[in-house]
């Protein structure tokens, strides 16, 4: 497909809503940049993270620029704020997942297009990654809690279940959605303890927030699409 034919098509492959949806929160983040002072990292960070989840959601490939460019920002921002559990799990999985993300799902997109088709587990998948995600995250929050993180349960579960949601989404499961929906709404829970404690990450604080609705949100396009392919 030609560059051009593929500006084309993307142009009319957003809804009204998503669009107004995505500039509004564009428009918050900057507005804490000039009236509440926030880091010009924080602000990096969320911008990249809120266009990657969108185009990962929409099934654009290319949502992995965005999100390798704000994996960078968000890992010096989590070493900041000593969550070493946030900064390491993207400095060590999700940047190189991120580049196997982009080569997995270059094999498994539509027709002349640059959108992935998606895919679910069976039962007994769900289940297996249940409990894995349990004893998982109960070893991840024994470790921070001996590195004297802030935030060791909250930090400790988001961090293993990121790392699940991670495998499933460069796997182009609709199960990633549902991780991201507990992820997100615990991640925006922490950092907004942050802010409170005198933390300037306004930005962030709205990007985990936008984070946690667009989850919900694209959990039930998934679902209405897969349904159609059945």
């Amino acid at each position: 497909m030609k560059i051009t034919e593929l500006i084309k098509r993307e142009a009319f492959d957003w809804r009204p809503y998503e669009l107004v949806g995505l500039l509004f929160i564009i428009l918050l983040i900057i507005c804490n940049k000039i009236f509440l002072h926030d880091t010009s990292i924080a602000v990096l960070s969320a911008l990249c993270g809120i266009l990657y989840t969108v185009l990962a959601g929409k099934g654009k490939i290319y949502c992995y620029f965005f999100g390798l460019l704000g994996s960078g920002c968000y890992i010096t921002l989590s070493f900041l704020n000593s969550l070493w559990g946030n900064g390491l799990l993207y400095l060590l999985y999700y940047i190189p997942m991120q580049i196997l993300g982009i080569f997995k799902w270059s094999k498994n997109l539509k027709n002349n297009s640059a959108e992935i088709v998606k895919s679910n587990m069976t039962i007994k998948e769900r289940i297996k990654f249940l409990l894995i995600g349990i004893a998982g995250s109960l070893f991840t929050i024994i470790i921070l809690m001996f590195l004297n993180d802030k935030s060791p349960i909250i930090d400790g579960i988001t961090t293993f279940l990121s790392i699940l949601g991670m495998y499933f989404t460069v796997k182009r499961l609709i199960e990633q959605w549902i991780i991201w929906i507990i992820v997100n709404g615990l991640s925006f829970i922490m950092w907004l303890l942050l802010v409170i404690n005198g933390t300037k990450a306004y930005s962030t604080l709205v990007m985990w927030g936008a984070y946690f609705i667009m989850a919900i949100y694209f959990y039930i396009v998934w679902k209405n699409e897969l349904k159609k392919q059945i």
